[in-house]
């Protein structure tokens, strides 16, 4: 089939790479020029694990070109995804201006039947307003239908999820336009992927609910970690008692400095305004909401505890993207670190994989940049590991305290044990381990 993907971000570029590899022919359009110049030349504009050879090998095949032009993408289209942002407003709805611009621009290029997808996380309702939107600017009698098609992408494992869906979501009234978004995912379908046929309205509410969910077990077992480090318990252990539940599972039951990225906050912010705005209340999403930006405070908090003083501190940060493997930064946990630990007049050092450009753009001269997380810790009085990349899983703690002016190591990730750190001499600290921190108290 012929496939146009507007919007050339997270979501739109693995949505087109995706089916380009299903073996579509597929068209991204973007505005950005420099960016679909870098795309043209086959740069990615950012990092996803995958995606750059991927898009390589389709710019060569021919399933896969990028344009700027409206005309030459949208032309003789059988689909139209439109993937552009949906950025949240000041009072945490969703501004949804350049969903209803790309609608306007639709509606000018029509020529036949053509179904437009909102793959774009969007308030429930938005696909029928859309559909207005693009009725409005036909230039004579078109048919065409709007379906809604929500994205389940995990940012650093987008192009692995698309390829491998849990799950397929198609929110169409009428039955030609299942009939094709059916014929689209077929290659998915052959797998015996999930298939949830449905309404828009409900289609747009899988997804909210979803990622309220998932931010949910997130700030829960952040909550259960403030309460075992109160009451001596230990969160580790308590969360796999957990997670062997059945009915509970393991996934999302890792405390951490919070949650971040493109969709969480987002999300979980739009779906208390999509309530409120239907008079109605979501408490437990309200809940999730405040718990995490607790979190992130409290994350503050433990450094300047086990740091003591932190004026004139050096301390070395590991990991600045939202999470692993990716080179996101909106909403990562590490900002608010980095501004609160600034404000308190620390020196930092910072190193992550990916995300050491995107830093800078934000930070400049405030922060020391390392391309090596050994180099970062030369000299910091303390290191605070941020974000979970699997290389620092290997850290090697001898050669780190030969280079630290004090051995202190405040692991925001649990990624290890307190006696595999304590052992190589650091003072270790970490997140719910109130059983731990009781015993070396009491030694």
């Amino acid at each position: 089939m012929k496939i146009t993907v507007i919007g050339c971000g997270y979501v739109g570029l693995v949505t087109a790479t995706g089916l380009a590899e299903a073996g579509h022919l597929v068209t991204g359009i973007d505005r950005d020029r420099t960016k679909i110049n870098k795309l043209r030349h086959q740069e990615v504009p950012f990092y996803e694990k995958g995606l750059a050879p991927l898009i390589r090998r389709h710019l060569q095949s021919g399933r896969l070109s990028f344009t700027t032009s409206p005309s030459l993408g949208m032309a003789s289209a059988q689909v139209i995804f439109i993937a552009v942002g949906t950025p949240p407003a000041a009072d945490g709805s969703v501004d949804l201006s350049q969903v209803q611009a790309v609608a306007a621009e639709i509606g000018q290029e029509l020529r036949g039947y053509t179904v437009i997808v909102m793959k774009s996380t969007v308030p429930v309702g938005t696909t029928r307003k859309i559909q207005t939107t693009i009725g409005r600017y036909v230039h004579r009698p078109v048919p065409f239908d709007v379906v809604s098609n929500p994205e389940f992408l995990r940012e650093g494992n987008a192009l692995y999820d698309f390829m491998n869906p849990d799950r397929i979501v198609i929110g169409a009234d009428t039955p030609k336009a299942l009939q094709i978004m059916e014929e689209l995912y077929r290659p998915f379908l052959k797998k015996k992927t999930p298939l949830i046929r449905t309404n828009p309205e409900t289609a747009e509410l899988i997804k909210y609910a979803s990622n309220a969910f998932l931010a949910t077990k997130i700030s829960f077992i952040n909550e259960m970690a403030e309460l075992c480090e109160a009451v001596g318990a230990d969160l580790p252990t308590v969360a796999r008692g957990m997670g062997l539940d059945h009915r509970i599972g393991p996934e999302f039951l890792a405390a951490g400095p919070g949650y971040g990225g493109s969709c969480f906050p987002k999300d979980t912010k739009a779906l208390i305004q999509i309530a409120r705005a239907h008079g109605k209340e979501v408490t437990i999403v309200e809940a999730t909401d405040r718990v995490n930006m607790r979190t992130k405070k409290r994350m503050l908090e433990k450094i300047i505890q086990t740091i003591g003083p932190p004026a004139g501190k050096t301390i070395a940060l590991l990991g600045l993207a939202f999470k692993a493997n990716t080179d996101d930064l909106r909403e990562s946990p590490a900002l608010p670190l980095i501004e609160g630990l600034l404000a308190a007049g620390v020196r930092l050092r910072v190193h992550d994989p990916k995300a050491l450009t995107a830093a800078e753009a934000i930070f400049g001269s405030k922060l020391k940049y390392y391309e090596d997380e050994y180099a970062a810790a030369e000299g910091a009085e303390a290191l605070v590991l941020v974000t979970e990349w699997e290389q620092y899983r290997k850290l090697d703690f001898s050669l780190l305290k030969t280079k630290m002016a004090q051995a202190i190591f405040i692991d925001l990730r649990n990624l290890f044990t307190p006696e595999k750190i304590r052992a190589h001499g650091f003072v270790y600290e970490s997140i719910g381990r109130g059983k731990e921190r009781a015993e070396a108290k009491n030694g």
